[in-house]
């Protein structure tokens, strides 16, 4: 945002525009602008305001505009509490001032009138923009509109002021576009965040073409007035090829030209290309009037382009509409690119973490039950996963896990760590904590993992019982046992160091065992399913707790479903869940469930 000059004092630029656009607008008006900082200080004044002040900008810059020059009608400086001026800007808002006096540089007391606009950048406050008009006084200190010719001087200075207030807030609104598009990484909703923003406040109607290959393009988005839903109507999905020749304005954009203007006779220039004409259509189903559209994005990388649309005769766009509109162009461009770079990375990711993700084996009557949901829109697909296998011995190995990292990194993570684990379980009588050390130690040799958590255990138990439970956690959140009879308990024990600390003098990671009731169901799960923003780990466990033990006497399937429905919308993180169930009394002769691509599912 700021420049240094040679003498080492920095050199405002406007926090909401590039700064041609600030020169070409702000620096050539007669009317004098002033722009302070949140604390009220000079950061920026244009010519205009240097004659009125009678001050160089290099004399003001840094001072305190209200100190400085703000005075009453009777000349005393105005108490700081009691300026409009200063309550307008701790308050953020607009505010104007119709009969107050600037001290010059030269010691002379001018009245003025004033209008004051907020600027934000990033959704902060950026200070103030300061519009300052000398009026003519009478005799009594008022200022006097006699005469024709004083009064076309008002009105050209109330239409400068008034045109000034109107690019203050549209540079805002630059601002605010950049700041809100900022936050999300999907198409769709950056497109009506887009949309929402301009209209009305700039257009009645707002459409966005992206182009989708060499010559194919896509309208992405129609944003209409409110209560008329653009989507019923027939302007959306590909868009025929958008042929070089054509002159059409959005052809032209569409293939690297500039911003352009269209006026009530250009609207209704006939078509020279099938694209020309299907954006046709839609301007005259508007009633469009005045056009501008820009290209997204800047030089060669163009993803597509922004046309608004105004259907007022007497309110056309004029050539400050463009240079903001050009302005907000270049900003969204890059953000589409990267919201489309990201949704095909996230798409990739999350179909191979599926891929990699094992079926469920099938294990005597003990019922098997799986789930891996993918971090919402939004989010990055994370290092999630379950695995469930015969051991050599006949018991039954049960891994939950979750890689730190995110997308394809993590995904391939993921599969490397699963392979290394059932690689030095799977023959092995040593105790799971045992296992998990020797996981720990090969890690960062063989895998690309940095750290990871993990829950290992073994089920062990004949087909008809009794079974036994032995696990070993590794910074994991502890496996929920539920029982028939209504009880529910965290298997908190066997808990050790996170895979990949390198913290060898801790020890060996403990192992833990429990017996296990007939009918019991096992739950283990990663924490996406139980973190929440703006809630703590325990109220977490205690959600999980309460809704697993509503679900205790469901199928299997429903309980996993029912689970990951009923936690708290919110979660930025991936949910992986392994859910093992033991034959009891009311089921025997049931058929036992398998699993397939994550999903139980019964012969």
């Amino acid at each position: 945002m700021e420049d240094v000059r040679p003498g080492g004092e920095p050199e405002w630029r406007p926090p909401t525009a590039e700064p041609g656009l600030w020169q070409r607008v702000v620096e050539q008006l007669g009317t004098a602008v002033t722009v302070l900082d949140p604390a009220g200080r000079i950061i920026a004044v244009n010519p205009a305001a240097e004659r009125l002040l009678g001050r160089p900008a290099a004399a003001v810059h840094g001072q305190d505009l209200h100190d400085l020059c703000h005075r009453d009608p009777g000349g005393s400086r105005i108490p700081r509490e009691r300026c409009p001026l200063l309550r307008a800007l701790g308050e953020r808002r607009s505010e104007r001032g119709d009969d107050d006096r600037c001290l010059r540089g030269d010691g002379r007391l001018i009245p003025i009138s004033w209008s004051a606009t907020p600027l934000t950048d990033g959704g902060g406050s950026a200070g103030m923009a300061v519009l300052i008009v000398e009026a003519a006084p009478d005799r009594r200190g008022r200022r006097k509109r006699a005469g024709q010719a004083e009064r076309a001087e008002h009105e050209e200075r109330a239409a400068r002021t008034s045109a000034l207030e109107d690019l203050a807030e549209r540079l805002t609104l630059v601002a605010e576009i950049t700041d809100v598009l900022g936050q999300t990484l999907e198409v769709d909703e950056a497109l009506a965040r887009l949309g929402g923003l301009l209209v009305p406040r700039l257009a009645d109607w707002v459409a966005v073409d992206l182009r989708v290959g060499p010559r194919q393009v896509h309208r992405a988005a129609v944003t209409g007035p409110e209560g008329r839903d653009a989507r019923q109507e027939d302007w959306h999905g590909h868009l025929p090829s958008n042929g070089e020749a054509a002159h059409s304005p959005l052809v032209q954009v569409l293939n690297g030209g500039g911003s352009a203007l269209q006026d009530p006779p250009d609207v209704d220039v006939p078509a020279d290309s099938p694209l020309a004409a299907v954006h046709s259509a839609f301007l005259a189903a508007t009633g469009a009037t005045s056009v501008i559209t820009v290209p997204l994005g800047t030089g060669r990388k163009v993803t597509g382009a922004l046309t608004l649309v105004r259907t007022d005769p007497a309110r056309p766009f004029h050539s400050g509409d463009v240079d903001v509109v050009s302005e907000i162009g270049r900003r969204v461009g890059p953000v589409i690119d990267n919201a489309r770079r990201f949704g095909r990375q996230r798409a990739v990711a999350e179909a191979m973490q599926r891929n990699l993700l094992p079926p469920l084996p099938r294990h005597g009557r003990v019922q098997l039950a799986a789930r891996y949901q993918p971090a919402p829109a939004g989010s990055q697909v994370g290092g999630d996963w379950y695995d469930a296998f015969s051991l050599r011995d006949g018991t039954l190995a049960l891994v939950i896990g979750d890689v730190v990292g995110h997308d394809l990194t993590a995904a391939a993570g993921m599969a490397q760590l699963q392979g290394v684990l059932r690689s030095l379980v799977w023959d092995r009588t040593e105790s799971t904590g045992a296992v998990v050390d020797r996981l720990d130690g090969a890690m960062h040799a063989v895998t690309s993992v940095p750290m990871a958590t993990l829950v290992l255990a073994r089920l062990e138990g004949p087909d008809s019982g009794p079974w036994t439970l032995r696990w070993t956690s590794a910074g994991h959140p502890p496996p929920l046992l539920l029982t028939p009879d209504g009880n529910a308990q965290y298997l908190e024990a066997g808990q050790g160091l996170i895979l990949g600390t390198h913290l060898h003098d801790a020890g060996h990671r403990p192992s833990a065992a429990v017996a296990l009731p007939p009918g019991s169901t096992l739950l283990l799960y990663t924490d996406g399913l139980i973190e929440a923003p703006g809630s703590d780990l325990g109220a977490g466990l205690g959600r999980l707790r309460r809704h697993a033990l509503a679900l205790v006497h469901e199928p299997l399937d429903t309980l996993c479903d029912q689970l990951s429905a009923r936690m708290p919308p919110g979660s930025t993180d991936d949910i992986a869940l392994l859910a093992v169930r033991l034959p009891g009394p009311r089921t025997w002769g049931e058929p036992y469930a398998t699993g397939c691509a994550g999903r139980a599912a019964r012969p």
